[in-house]
């Protein structure tokens, strides 16, 4: 039998990554990303964020390029085509199919006002109940931003796309999206399981901006052939995939049902769980989208945490109290404190306005320091059990969600990398910590396998998902975790009433 291979792509906002992976074996035969230095993000005011659509196709098409040559695969033996992207942009293009203007990202705010608006006049009940979420800095907010300040490209409007949107219309010449994607953008009402009318409405956009929905898993389209000749793949290939990037980070770690946790903790952390009911936080502090496996008779929604001060607080202790020594060495001095660094804590948000506190910005702080008997062990250790307890904080919301939390799957890398961090999680959250080798372009290749039907469901498909380290509970240390946990809470709560 000759071999068959899944090509994924992970469409981020600093580059683009393809693999392709042996759809027998499940092994990854060759990754490359481009461009090799961070991609531009143009901002024209302060607060904007945008990037050419055009840019993801050719930074895909460089690194697709890469690994055909490296894992010596011809383009008529790629089977099917799974599709990752950085979540809650904006494309608009016209009836041509082309850009209209730059991409607003993720990460750009001028639509904070537009969702706010909507939040506080249609009220909470309403957003809530049918969105799960405020429709806050999200993709159909952008869009209202666009449609009254720039009135004639809105009008020349066709469709709206996010990100993953788009490059599966330049491979196949069709524009279509997904719930998943819709229920990120803000334009999936749950209450009704149909795109969110009433928002369209407040907003005056017409429902026929929204593409056609196909299922996150199936043949959503094809390559075409213009696409074919361009990047060396065979005219007819099925695109079967799509997730964002959290989704599928969490697919990517065979993250599939509820009560299962995804950890990220670069940068940023992230916690993304699965919840099996439709249900919210009513004060917001937790994002809910359709997960990408949920479906009108199985609810399955992945609740995200973001604490953007994670591993920015960590590299900030390095450069600046442990600068003498590596990562390794600085969580070994870090051990040398006990459980709760003997009274310090920090809070670790100095990377911008958190919305688990509800987009309040207290800014990083440090309590409890005594000058007579604390060293640097004790700050560097209070500041990963403060990344921690932050973490746990946000898993209460989830909890009181109705998700029971036993498991954490994780990739090694960043602050899992430190044991400390994985047994402070692990002692105060009472879950099991699994750790994997993980990647979102190889989790994008294998979400093809399952829409292509290669394989039978997740389960298989990940069926070679090394797991490289398991972490238990500390049960003998878990009242002492209890009570570093619930000294940090009480410092936030009085710093949050303050």
């Amino acid at each position: 039998m000759n071999a068959r291979y899944l090509l994924g792509f992970d469409v981020g906002s600093s580059s683009v990554k393809a693999s392709l992976v042996n759809a027998d074996s499940g092994k990854c035969v060759a990754s490359a990303f481009f461009p090799e230095k961070e991609a531009p993000i143009k901002a024209v005011k302060a607060g904007w964020a945008e990037q050419e659509p055009d840019s993801w196709w050719q930074y895909g098409k460089q690194a697709l390029q890469k690994i055909m040559a490296e894992g010596q695969v011809k383009g008529d033996e790629i089977v099917a085509i799974g599709i990752s992207y950085q979540m809650h942009g904006l494309v608009c293009v016209d009836k041509d199919l082309k850009p209209l203007r730059p991409a607003i990202i993720w990460c750009d705010s001028r639509a904070v006002p537009y969702g706010e608006r909507a939040f506080n006049e249609l009220g909470a009940d309403q957003c809530l109940s049918h969105l799960l979420n405020s429709p806050g800095n999200f993709t159909a907010a952008k869009l209202a931003w666009v449609k009254e300040n720039e009135p004639e490209l809105y009008n020349k409007i066709y469709k709206v796309m996010l990100p993953g949107d788009y490059i599966a219309m330049r491979l196949s010449g069709v524009a279509n999206t997904t719930v998943s994607g819709l229920s990120e953008g803000m334009f999936w009402d749950f209450k009704e399981n149909r795109v969110a009318q009433f928002l369209l409405d407040y907003y005056g956009i017409p429902a026929s901006f929204i593409p056609d929905i196909v299922p996150t898993f199936s043949e959503q389209s094809t390559v075409s052939q213009a696409a074919a000749e361009e990047l060396g793949l065979k005219a007819g290939t099925p695109i079967t995939y799509r997730g964002g990037d959290q989704p599928n980070n969490a697919l990517s770690l065979n993250v599939f049902e509820p009560g299962e946790i995804a950890a990220t903790a670069g940068t940023s952390g992230v916690v993304y769980g699965v919840l099996g009911d439709v249900n919210y936080d009513p004060k917001s502090r937790v994002n809910t989208f359709a997960h990408v496996n949920h479906q009108a008779d199985k609810t399955r929604l992945g609740v995200l945490l973001c604490i953007n001060g994670t591993g920015i607080l960590n590299a900030w202790m390095h450069r600046n109290v442990t600068f003498d020594m590596g990562y390794a060495e600085m969580n070994d001095l870090a051990a040398q404190a006990p459980i709760g660094s003997d009274g310090v804590c920090i809070m670790p948000f100095g990377n911008g306005a958190e919305r688990v506190l509800q987009n309040k910005e207290l800014g990083c702080s440090i309590h409890g320091l005594n000058f007579n008997k604390h060293a640097r062990q004790h700050l560097v250790r209070a500041a990963q059990e403060g990344i921690v307890f932050s973490f746990c904080y946000g898993m209460e919301i989830m909890q009181q969600m109705g998700m029971d939390i036993k498991k954490i799957h994780a990739g090694r890398a960043n602050m899992f990398l430190s044991p400390l961090f994985r047994n402070t999680l692990a002692g105060v959250s009472g879950a099991t910590i699994e750790l994997y080798e993980t990647d979102g372009s190889v989790g994008a290749a294998k979400g093809a396998g399952i829409g292509a039907g290669i394989y039978a469901d997740h389960n298989e498909a990940f069926a070679t998902l090394e797991k490289l380290q398991v972490i238990e509970p500390d049960l003998a240390a878990r009242e002492q975790y209890a009570e570093a946990y619930a000294h940090w809470k009480a410092v936030l709560e009085k710093n949050l009433i303050n």
